[in-house]
């Protein structure tokens, strides 16, 4: 006696295309950005090993073959290692870009009214500029 009289036929499901499956472009989706995410972290190590002054030439490139080679596993390494240092490496160079910046400002900014207004009056007494000459400064410096 039989128990399966009848051939069960196999269920197929029909390709419909990139767009056909809600779930399909959402597995999509989060692959780019998990590859985007590792690409980004791939970029922030290798400016990190050549931030760091500290670090041999061999061990840049040892640290280098490792994460291509060893891909996540790598850079989970590399953060676990060396994470804090490049934390504060970070944090140095932007101090750094922030004062060069500063200094840029001020050197491209002149002086203060205060010392215009002092330069212009060192003249006055010199004999240099006139009375309405150190006026218009004064007030030029003020405005």
């Amino acid at each position: 006696m039989h128990i399966f009289t009848e051939a069960v036929t196999p269920i197929s499901y029909e390709y419909q295309g990139f767009w056909g499956s809600f779930w399909d472009l959402i597995w999509w989706f989060l692959a780019i950005f998990i590859f985007f995410a590792y690409l980004m972290v791939l970029f922030s190590i290798i400016t990190d090993l050549f931030r760091d002054h500290k670090l041999s030439g061999g061990w840049k490139a040892l640290w280098i073959v490792v994460l291509l080679l060893t891909n996540w596993l790598g850079a989970l390494i590399y953060l676990i290692v060396r994470g804090r240092g490049m934390g504060e490496r970070s944090a140095a160079q932007a101090q750094a870009y922030q004062r060069a910046q500063e200094d840029y400002i001020k050197q491209a900014a002149g002086t203060s009214p205060a010392d215009e207004i002092a330069k212009a009056k060192a003249l006055l007494d010199a004999g240099t500029i006139t009375q309405a000459e150190y006026d218009q400064i004064k007030t030029k410096a003020l405005s």
